[in-house]
């Protein structure tokens, strides 16, 4: 699943398209689509003004002429959102409109320059909706804090306060919102932390290290354009590379990169799979808990689909 590392890319490469203007809107399947009919009667003539990551969410705002946002009150303003959850294997990627679709697209928003930025879905567990300013800060108030943004003291009263596993709090999107499996992983793996301890069970320096960690890793996967393990691509339709970096997520049964010692092993926490390094991330007294493959920990209350799962 594309996690804030990806969806920061693809936002990244939107960006530039600002001041475009939809002319025409088409669809395939429209089953993952909340109201697709207001997609298609607001959206032609609205002029893209800005392209916004939230969490895991592409967040695209569109302006309508005044005459416009009367002739269609269906949104009322002049300003909308466009909401996209890329799901598991979405994609949002601008091409030439004589490029022949891909299978799976079923969302096509002609541009006023000729080029077409399509969504393509495979599985179909995306989602797409409009919001008015209004309808997406209800929407988003579940989310917890930005990771990149959150300080070094916020963080720990967020994790330090809870008794969950450590893993399920990375991934618990009303505590960080963004991180998923792969980036939890690896963060864990360079704060030699375990994934079974529990939050309130860490000190202040292993929260911090962690913070640091979590910060230097989606920083580097950005950089890299993301990690491209199966579906995943940026918005002009290429991998990232950041999966030739990875340490520890989908390396069970390989030798630790920092320690060459001990084999990276795999449990289950949050209901996910956890990659870790049982010499460089040794379990505490509060790992100790369950069977020693198998743990699963709720991770907080189910969000909204369009906000996705950690």
């Amino acid at each position: 699943m594309p996690e804030l590392a990806e969806v920061e890319t693809v936002a990244r490469g939107l960006r530039p398209l600002a001041g475009r203007r939809i002319v025409a809107v088409r669809f395939g399947k429209t089953d993952f689509i909340d109201h697709p009919e207001r997609i298609e009667a607001l959206l032609p003539g609205s002029r893209l003004v800005e392209v916004r990551r939230h969490g895991k969410l592409l967040l695209l705002a569109f302006d309508r002429e005044p005459a416009a946002a009367k002739a269609a009150p269906a949104l009322p303003g002049a300003r909308f959102w466009l909401v996209v959850h890329l799901g598991m294997t979405g994609q949002l990627v601008l091409h030439e409109a004589a490029c022949p679709p891909a299978r799976h697209t079923h969302v096509w928003f002609s541009l006023d320059d000729g080029r077409e930025l399509r969504y393509t879905d495979i599985r179909r567990f995306g989602h797409l909706r409009l919001a008015s300013p209004e309808e997406l800060a209800v929407l988003v108030a579940p989310l917890g804090a930005e990771p990149l943004e959150l300080s070094e003291a916020e963080f720990r009263r967020r994790l330090g306060s809870r008794r969950a596993r450590v893993k399920a709090l990375l991934l618990d999107q009303h505590v960080l919102r963004g991180l998923g499996n792969i980036y939890a992983d690896e963060s864990l793996w360079r704060a030699r932390l375990h994934p079974m301890r529990c939050g309130s069970d860490l000190t202040a320096e292993e929260l911090d290290r962690l913070w640091r960690a979590v910060r230097a890793v989606l920083r580097e996967a950005i950089r890299h354009g993301g990690t491209s393990i199966s579906d995943y691509v940026n918005a002009l339709g290429r991998p990232g590379s950041y999966q030739k970096r990875l340490r520890v997520y989908g390396r069970a049964g390989r030798r630790c990169p920092r320690c060459h010692a001990a084999k990276i092993e795999r449990i289950v926490v949050a209901g996910r799979g956890s990659h870790f390094c049982p010499r460089c991330q040794r379990a505490g007294r509060s790992a100790g808990s369950g069977s020693p493959r198998q743990v699963r920990v709720a991770a907080g209350k189910k969000l909204p689909r369009s906000l996705g799962p950690g």
